[in-house]
């Protein structure tokens, strides 16, 4: 824990930079467009309704960080900042931002850095982040740098966001509880093409889009895990035989595959040899059988 703290200080401090010794306007938030990447995943709109109040109360205490828009038009795009920006276009005031040009993979890495820092992005959050960040082109070390972890821990959310489709991420959300272990438990099951099929029709059901957001990885994965334990096939019941004279019994299975037969009673040794010692005529006898059936059935 204290590590961790550590490295949310030291990513706070490292997108603080950019902002010292800016010049800090005021824009109107209608010129302001969202980053080209998405970071989060759904949005707490009981923490979100709390920074509204409190900028309603108090003002923009920090600006955000905004770069001219690559399309030009005298747009910008935000590098982070989002959540401020959108309180400020719900209360109809203007934004505090410093503005800089910053290429994309500078964009990347602050804005990954500032966020992660501030808001405790959940595990598959910053994992879906990595995973977008790949799919755009962006290398692994930048890819590190945005998120500030090594290349094994990069590996390990990749390990998950590249394995899960993104439809079935977004249903789930942030699972904000939810660890790289779980996740990992629920990738393997949904490698698994029926249980992929299954997950993305429950997905769409009324019990678990009436779920609270907490809950539905929760709900998803004891569904499949359900599934799975109703999937597997009994075992075959046995099947008895017995000789008139109660001398042998028999106890078979019959899988299809495999057929095992188990000889009982005083006689079961001797009946046991006998068949073992006949095996070969008797397997003839069988094929003989089959032939003429086969060719009763041709006729």
């Amino acid at each position: 824990m204290i590590n961790s703290l550590g490295e949310l200080a030291e990513k706070a401090a490292r997108a603080d930079q950019l902002l010292e010794g800016e010049v800090v306007q005021e824009l109107d938030a209608a010129l302001i467009e969202a980053s080209f990447v998405s970071d989060r995943m759904d949005e707490d709109d009981e923490a979100f309704q709390e920074l509204v109040a409190a900028i309603e109360s108090r003002g923009q205490d920090s600006p955000v960080l905004l770069r001219p828009h690559p399309a030009g038009g005298g747009r910008y795009q935000v590098v982070f900042g989002h959540r401020r920006v959108r309180a400020a276009r719900q209360l109809g005031r203007p934004v505090r931002a410093v503005v800089k040009e910053i290429d994309d993979r500078d964009h990347v890495i602050a804005q990954g850095q500032e966020n992660s820092a501030r808001e405790n992005l959940s595990f598959i959050e910053r994992a879906s982040f990595a995973q977008k960040l790949l799919d755009l082109g962006y290398d692994r070390p930048t890819i590190q740098s945005a998120l500030a972890v090594d290349a094994p821990m990069l590996t390990r959310m990749l390990s998950v966001s590249g394995r899960v489709p993104a439809a079935l991420l977004q249903a789930i959300g942030a699972a904000k509880n939810v660890g790289r272990d779980r996740w990992l438990e629920l990738t393997q099951l949904v490698e698994k093409p029926s249980n992929l099929d299954k997950a993305l029709g429950f997905v769409t059901t009324a019990e678990f889009l009436a779920a609270k957001a907490e809950d539905r990885f929760e709900l998803l994965l004891n569904y499949i895990k359900r599934g799975q334990r109703g999937s597997k096939r009994s075992a075959p019941a046995a099947n008895t035989w017995a000789a008139a004279d109660k001398s042998v019994s028999a106890e078979f299975k019959n899988t299809g595959k495999a057929f095992s037969l188990s000889l009982k009673a005083k006689d079961a040794g001797r009946f046991g040899q006998f068949l073992s010692s006949n095996l070969d005529r008797l397997y003839q006898q069988f094929r003989q059988e089959e032939e003429s059936g086969s060719m009763k059935q041709g006729d």
